[in-house]
């Protein structure tokens, strides 16, 4: 590691907060035969988008030195405090996140309050539509977020740049449905670059829509601009059928991050199809976890 790295309490603070994580607080299948408390390493490095062999060097004070990249995305799914999310870059010989760039890191407190949407889908996004929370119940509806490479655990990627093995459920109804989400994407992007002009995720991100989807340059060129309010949604789920949601955008005004609920009205189908989904769950998770690249972009 570069100067200025302290290996060991690195590897000690690492273990200690892997230790204290449950997988059902982080939307992970519980599983059986558990030996360990808290995350298995494999676990962890599949929230994080890193493989298990680089994990297990970092837990032994051996690792190599960790991108500003990964010590975040450690710190996402390690539930970290800002306080102790700072403290894990100083251990890693980097400077923590500075004002002016996009937080994705989410608090405690609002983790916990996502938890608590035990029969509600839930989800936290970025300024720049990274989905950096998420419940059980989330990943039941619109695919397993964990099942989904870090880099690529953002919306408006997932809508102009989509790929074969992302898994999300596919957005269902009208085609003008569809169109009214790419808008709202895009209209959402451009209120982020005016905050946060300088940040260099965002640029990285705008730069990829602008590339690799026309139709993205062209919602662009428009120069519209909307905010988020209550909408229904169509999702053509692969279990449930085609199933009909409110979703609700709430924010989070300090951290400029939105709180995402889907919900049904009692006693409708709706209601029905979700009540088999917290029935049906995800997937359990592969034994295999295929490596990412350990400086990947988020």
């Amino acid at each position: 590691m570069t100067a200025g790295t302290n290996r060991d309490e690195l590897a000690r603070v690492l273990r200690r907060a892997r230790a204290r994580v449950r997988p059902e607080d982080v939307g992970l299948p519980v599983g059986l035969r558990r030996r360990v408390d808290g995350l298995r390493r494999e676990e962890l490095a599949l929230l994080a988008g890193v493989s298990v062999d680089y994990v297990v060097r970092l837990e032994q004070g051996r690792g190599p030195h960790p991108s500003a990249q990964v010590l975040g995305a450690l710190a996402r799914a390690l539930r970290l405090e800002s306080d102790e999310r700072d403290l894990l870059f100083r251990l890693a010989g980097a400077e923590p996140p500075r004002p002016g760039t996009i937080d994705v890191h989410v608090r405690p407190s609002v983790l916990r309050l996502v938890d608590r949407f035990a029969d509600l889908p839930a989800m936290v996004l970025s300024a720049k539509g990274d989905v950096i929370a998420w419940n059980p119940l989330a990943s039941a509806l619109l695919g397993d977020w964990s099942a989904v490479a870090p880099h690529r655990r953002n919306h408006p990627r997932l809508t102009f740049l989509p790929e074969p093995g992302d898994r999300r459920t596919p957005l269902g109804g009208p085609p003008e449905d569809l169109e009214r989400a790419e808008r709202n994407v895009v209209a959402q992007l451009r209120g982020a670059l005016s905050r946060y002009p300088t940040d260099t995720g965002l640029a990285r991100l705008l730069d990829d829509l602008a590339t690799g989807s026309e139709r993205f340059r062209e919602l662009w060129d428009e120069g519209s601009a909307t905010t988020w309010r209550t909408h229904t949604k169509t999702l053509a789920h692969p279990v449930v059928g085609d199933v009909t949601l409110e979703c609700d955008v709430l924010v989070v005004p300090d951290a400029d991050q939105t709180l995402h609920v889907y919900s049904a009205a009692p006693g409708t189908p709706a209601a029905e199809q979700l009540a088999l989904l917290s029935v049906v769950g995800t997937q359990q998770l592969t034994e295999q976890v295929t490596r990412q690249p350990a400086t990947g972009r988020g």
